[in-house]
């Protein structure tokens, strides 16, 4: 599997998938581990109108966790086979390995302001059990 994250020179998850500065890319093994990540620069313009999601596809990203993120985006990724989920923030390389242990969820917003809490410097819509 791999995930793709739009993030910021930090590798913090951009809060605005259009405008994010590159995405990190991760390969994750199929006993859950992170493998291998790349950075992959993003193409100027709204991630609706480039060509972001086929190229991602291409790689074999079947995954993208977003923080604020549009409806034609979503569509998009989505018409290319990639499951977008909504309302991530944070360092990206925590909030992957939360979404490969299964304690991150969409938010069902594409703001993360709805159902989110802060958790160790991140928010996002992860279960608390």
């Amino acid at each position: 599997m791999k995930i793709a994250v739009p993030i910021n020179s930090d590798n913090y998850i951009d809060g605005h998938f259009g405008h994010c500065e590159s995405y990190g890319i991760y390969s994750i093994s199929e006993d859950n581990k992170i493998t291998d990540v790349k950075t992959m620069a993003s193409p100027q313009g709204c991630g609706c109108k480039s060509d972001i999601a086929s190229v991602l596809a291409t790689d074999g990203v079947t995954v993208m966790l977003a923080g604020g993120i549009g409806g034609g985006a979503i569509n998009v990724l989505n018409s290319c086979g990639i499951d977008v989920v909504r309302g991530c923030s944070g360092k990206a390389d925590d909030v992957v390995k939360l979404y490969i242990d299964g304690q991150v969820h969409d938010s069902g917003s594409s703001c993360h302001q709805h159902e989110s809490h802060d958790h160790e410097g991140h928010t996002c819509g992860h279960n608390q059990n």
